[in-house]
């Protein structure tokens, strides 16, 4: 049990006297005044004091020290659960690509409708039985071959 001066116990505790003031004013600090003098004494216990250079947030005078603790765990969680979730979506675009490739690689494999959709009339049947070899050829190619002149 040490009663310090103002700048002892801030030399002791390893901080500033404007701190140890702060926690005079907020009354996180064992303190007394000497009414001879005027002089504020603060009690510093070996609790308090810094332990290989990390100070106890409990007896620190801290009282939001378990609070923020606990705040900064939750949001780790969240962090790690955005993590998981952007993976997973990613995953996801990925699949979609690849089924969309393979479709497309697909589409000049299907061939179009042999019969025309209701009542939809061919070229050749608008000019009548006399079409040319060059239009019935024309219709055993695929649309795509008829596209690019193959």
């Amino acid at each position: 049990m040490d009663w310090l001066t103002v700048a002892e116990a801030a030399a002791r505790l390893g901080i500033s006297q404007d701190a140890v003031r702060q926690r005079i004013r907020r009354d996180t600090i064992e303190h007394k005044k000497d009414e001879a003098d005027g002089r504020v004494c603060v009690f510093v216990s070996p609790t308090n004091t810094p332990h290989d250079g990390v100070q106890d947030a409990v007896h620190d005078g801290d009282p939001y020290g378990t609070v923020r603790d606990d705040l900064v765990e939750e949001l780790r969680e969240r962090v790690r659960f955005l993590e998981t979730e952007l993976e997973d979506r990613k995953e996801e675009g990925r699949r979609k690509d690849h089924l969309l490739a393979a479709a497309i690689q697909r589409i000049p494999e299907l061939e179009p409708a042999s019969e025309p959709r209701d009542g939809h009339e061919t070229a050749s049947e608008e000019r009548g039985n006399g079409a040319s070899s060059a239009t019935q050829e024309d219709d055993h190619r695929s649309w795509w071959q008829r596209l690019f002149g193959l």
